[in-house]
């Protein structure tokens, strides 16, 4: 089968949060609303589901099949691409949920290094990315690296070296680690037509003077408006008020990390800012006072300017 080409993945991509019940089952209800949200007030018109701050890894293979399903039907004719992460310790897991991801229609697929017994080599690893990518020819694949999680620190530009020839369906990179020099490299070595996605909110700008084509990440789910504005600016070389916003962002995530920002309190600012029900984290995570919400999100409106 000809690999499919799809729609090339670019702008701001929110890394979504999963929605749970107070008792910790999953909430379908709540994802329309989301995409709407994501849509209407936030200009976010792409989304990366499972992954980490989705907690992926701490849901079963059926939740995250009823996830991902229920994402790609709410945001059909609404959103420009569904990027489905597929990622599990079991290659055979991540081969169940990639054939799923292509059955629902997904845009798009990514997988995260096994962290557990890890890949001891770049070999290793495409090895396990070619396996996953092998049974869905058809949909566009990323390698999504996020070493500070994994404890894989093989360099993303070594994973890239011949990709194409081993994974037809290679579309680009999900690259959430801080080494500039190394997503610099993956950028250099990369043909037109795959996405250099970034993951760190916090430094976006850094990464968009080094090529970067688009962004994923947590916090554009409520901070989606201000980044396209960033995003604006650089891209006419306002680099004064691209600045500007790239340091309100820093400046909101400051205060959240001197609070105690995890991806608890993170889902919990999301319910505040957005008014959508999403519920606590899954164990071992526990959930965040809403009192610490409360006030990221009074310190959020405050940067930002907003009532």
């Amino acid at each position: 089968m000809t690999p499919a080409v799809g729609k090339k993945a670019t702008g701001l991509i929110a890394a979504t949060f999963t929605p749970l019940t107070p008792e910790g089952e999953i909430n379908l209800a709540e994802i329309g609303p989301y995409v709407d949200y994501l849509l209407e007030q936030q200009g976010v018109k792409s989304i990366f589901v499972n992954g980490t701050t989705g907690e992926g890894m701490s849901l079963t293979v059926e939740e995250r099949k009823m996830l991902a399903a229920e994402w790609c039907s709410k945001a059909k004719n609404k959103l420009e691409n569904v990027i489905v992460h597929v990622g599990c310790m079991s290659l055979k897991d991540s081969q169940e949920l990639a054939q799923h991801a292509g059955e629902i229609g997904a845009d798009g697929i990514a997988v995260i290094s096994p962290s557990f017994f890890k890949p001891a080599t770049v070999g290793a690893l495409k090895m396990f990315l070619q396996e996953v990518a092998a049974v869905v020819p058809a949909v566009p694949f990323y390698y999504y690296h996020i070493p500070a999680m994994t404890g894989v620190h093989l360099r993303s530009r070594d994973v890239l070296e011949g990709i194409d020839a081993e994974i037809p369906s290679f579309r680009g990179l999900k690259f959430s680690g801080s080494d500039l020099m190394d997503f610099g490299q993956c950028v250099s070595y990369s043909p037109s037509h795959w996405s250099l996605l970034y993951g760190m909110d916090e430094q976006l700008l850094g990464a968009l003077a080094m090529g970067a084509n688009g962004a994923v990440g947590s916090t554009y789910n409520y901070l989606g408006s201000s980044v396209n504005r960033l995003i604006s600016a650089f891209n006419k070389g306002d680099l004064t008020m691209a600045r500007t916003l790239q340091f309100q962002v820093q400046d909101i995530l400051c205060y959240a990390m001197d609070c105690g920002f995890d991806l608890a309190v993170n889902k919990q600012l999301m319910s505040e800012v957005s008014g959508l029900v999403l519920g606590p984290p899954r164990l071992p995570l526990l959930p965040c006072p809403q009192s610490k919400a409360v006030s990221i999100a009074r310190k959020l409106k405050q940067v930002l300017g907003v009532q």
